[in-house]
């Protein structure tokens, strides 16, 4: 197993389920309340540790009660941070609505102190980041620590991922430091400006992201699986079905960090995807975005089955 190493935020989330989100100016009661630990850069890295990685997650946090959250959390799941502690900001924290009958989210994610991660702070883990397997970066963060980071594990000898969520305009040159991007329908159509509804649609925005110099374009599709494509290759993977939907939360998270454990062991990369389909699986039967996250023997018993 190689070493993974994720850049990203934590945030403590803030979950809030009702039949449906108020509108402006309106106030309803909801049906339930949770806190616990999210981010996206957090719940991957869990997810990758839960699923057997050598996890390292390199952010920022406060000295707060979230950032105790934070250490536990990691410590309980086996990932190893490389996180700094500072006095001037909070430990960030999102807003997440769930409907109820759906399981459907949708969520406002303040980063606190993780968004003041600079190239700088990257550069301070050069090492840890250019000696890694497989590197994963989001856009949670301040875009500057993720272009840095994506060089610096170019400039080594990691394979590179990148989640681009949530959808940002990304510079010039970025998406070609990337050996696989992992966008879900709407990212894809935010970086390419294609619509993606159906698998011929995933394919015409895989293509559009493999000529901006994307090694592999791995396109999330919800309940239709992920599909892959490289230079030599395609391949649509089905979604697991695990059991009724919860929560939508952590598919995401919890797919890339699978994805990444898989690809860190060794696996080729469309028994990966398979992989990290089967990790998201798991994830949506249960409440919450890092708690969801599956064991590798749960991942193992779905793949069996």
């Amino acid at each position: 197993m190689g070493r993974i190493v994720i850049l990203g935020v934590f945030v403590a989330d803030t979950t809030y389920r009702a039949p449906r989100q108020p509108r402006m100016g309106e106030t309803i009661l909801g049906s339930s309340f949770a806190l616990g630990p999210g981010g996206k850069g957090s719940n991957q890295s869990i997810a990758a540790a839960r699923a057997g990685g050598d996890v390292h997650f390199v952010s920022k946090l406060g000295r707060d009660t979230f950032a105790d959250m934070a250490l536990r959390v990691w410590e309980d799941a086996g990932v190893t941070p490389a996180v700094a502690q500072v006095e001037d900001a909070a430990t960030g924290a999102a807003f997440i609505f769930v409907q109820e009958d759906t399981g459907d989210n949708a969520i406002i994610v303040s980063p606190g102190a993780a968004g003041t991660l600079s190239a700088a702070d990257v550069e301070a883990r050069a090492d840890l980041i250019a000696g890694a397997s497989v590197f994963i970066t989001q856009l949670e963060q301040p875009m500057e620590a993720a272009i840095r980071a994506l060089q610096i594990a170019r400039e080594g000898s990691a394979r590179t991922i990148l989640n681009p969520a949530p959808a940002a305009e990304l510079p010039d040159g970025m998406l070609a430091l990337c050996d696989y991007v992992t966008p879900n329908e709407s990212e894809a159509e935010a970086l390419t400006g294609l619509s993606v509804e159906t698998l011929e649609d995933a394919e015409r925005a895989a293509d559009a992201l493999m000529a901006k110099g994307v090694g592999a374009a791995v396109i999330t599709l919800g309940e239709n699986g992920v599909f892959y494509k490289d230079a030599e290759r395609s391949a649509h993977v089905p979604a697991f079905r695990a059991g009724p939907v919860v929560e939508t939360t952590g598919a995401g998270d919890a797919f890339n960090g699978g994805f990444a454990a898989a690809l860190a062991e060794g696996r080729d990369a469309v028994e990966a995807v398979r992989f990290g389909c089967a990790t998201a699986g798991i994830s949506v039967t249960r409440a919450g975005a890092g708690p969801s996250m599956p064991a590798r023997d749960e991942i193992e018993a779905l793949l069996d089955a």
